[in-house]
């Protein structure tokens, strides 16, 4: 007998199934402003604006000031601080606000996606419609979210001291617990969007796409280092460094591990190195498997991949050549951020595409 067809003329999803959907709809909208965030965080920092709210409110913040009187005692308040008297002294009111709203947007997207989590939890916990094996990892990710705003602020405390810098340590890890929180999330996404998916044997891939996955992460932490240096200012040609295949300065910290996170030369040269290692074993990834048959159906993601790798390639180097312009400076981050996305999902189909989240009766306890 034929399913009945909805009137989108699709088949309609099974009542048991519906809610499954509605949360992994739920969590990938979850994912896109976190992805929203990531880039204009980018921005944040590309245009000198992450030091511009002085002040850590997290509820009377979500008000930016709303008249002169206001902005003036913010302003007067930020001029109290290094940025202003060691980088901006002298800087107007009116360049004060486009650096304010900056910092200022990107807090109140935070803020945003927490309450975007937050409620559709309240109402799914209320309706009883969370699968008892999901509830543990949704506590998980509030807990990370809220944790990585109070990082945040730990990274902004470290640029409102003497020399108004802030840390590279502290925004990577600021970059890291965001990449955590968004690929955990759309890990979830993936795992209840296929869990009445036949499962697919791929074990000869799950190592290969494992270390893709590690090096593509490393990657992109590396670049935070570069972000936190601006280390994207020096050595701007490509592939020579200086005129030498092998940096001048590679090694001039003691001790030599201060270099990997705090020497120029040695950050953009390894984040060079990984970035250039982590394409070509994409591209041999990515031809191994499209030559396979049982990935035949899979073949979309795959070229995905490859284009998306060569895309931020492309981006790395012309961002490097042209001197860190804040438009391609920030598509480079975002389009890490969608090389990690569809990476993961490559990952998913060779490890776990099936059910690896354990499926409760709707409303159990």
């Amino acid at each position: 007998m034929n399913s009945p067809i909805t009137p989108t003329g699709t088949p309609p999803v099974p009542e048991s199934t519906a809610p499954v959907r509605a949360i992994a709809i739920w969590l990938l909208l979850c994912c896109a402003l976190i992805f929203a965030m990531v880039v204009l965080g980018g921005v944040t920092r590309l245009t000198g604006s992450g030091l511009s709210m002085v002040r850590w409110e997290p509820l009377s913040g979500v008000i930016p000031p709303l008249n002169l009187a206001a902005w003036q005692a913010e302003f007067d308040h930020y001029r109290q601080f290094p940025e202003y008297q060691k980088v901006n002294v002298g800087m107007t009111l009116a360049g004060f606000k486009a650096i304010f709203y900056f910092e200022f947007a990107h807090r109140l997207l935070g803020r945003t996606i927490g309450l975007v989590f937050l409620l559709p939890f309240l109402y799914f916990l209320w309706r009883r419609r969370l699968p008892r094996s999901l509830a543990p990892h949704l506590v998980v990710m509030f807990v990370l979210g809220a944790l990585q705003g109070l990082l945040g602020w730990y990274m902004v405390k470290s640029g409102l001291a003497d020399v108004p810098h802030v840390s590279q340590y502290r925004l990577t890890a600021h970059l890291a617990a965001a990449i955590l929180i968004y690929l955990y999330m759309l890990w979830v996404a993936f795992s209840l969007l296929a869990s009445n998916r036949p499962r697919i044997a791929l074990a000869p891939y799950r190592t290969f796409a494992a270390v893709l996955g590690v090096l593509a992460v490393a990657t992109v932490l590396s670049g935070g280092f570069v972000a936190g240096l601006k280390a994207g200012h020096a050595f701007n040609t490509f592939p020579l460094m200086a005129g030498q295949w092998f940096p001048p300065g590679y090694i001039m910290l003691e001790p030599a591990w201060r270099n990997f996170f705090e020497n120029i030369p040695t950050v953009q040269f390894n984040h060079r190195v990984l970035a250039i290692t982590t394409y070509l074993l994409v591209l041999a990834f990515t031809g191994k498997a499209w030559r396979d048959m049982q990935l035949t159906g899979q073949r979309k993601p795959l070229g995905l991949l490859a284009l998306v790798a060569t895309l931020q390639v492309a981006l790395g180097i012309a961002t490097l050549l042209l001197h860190v312009p804040v438009t391609l400076a920030a598509g480079h981050q975002g389009v890490a951020l969608l090389l990690l996305s569809v990476m993961l999902y490559v990952i998913f189909i060779c490890w776990h595409q099936g059910a690896p989240l354990k499926r409760a009766r709707l409303g159990s306890r």
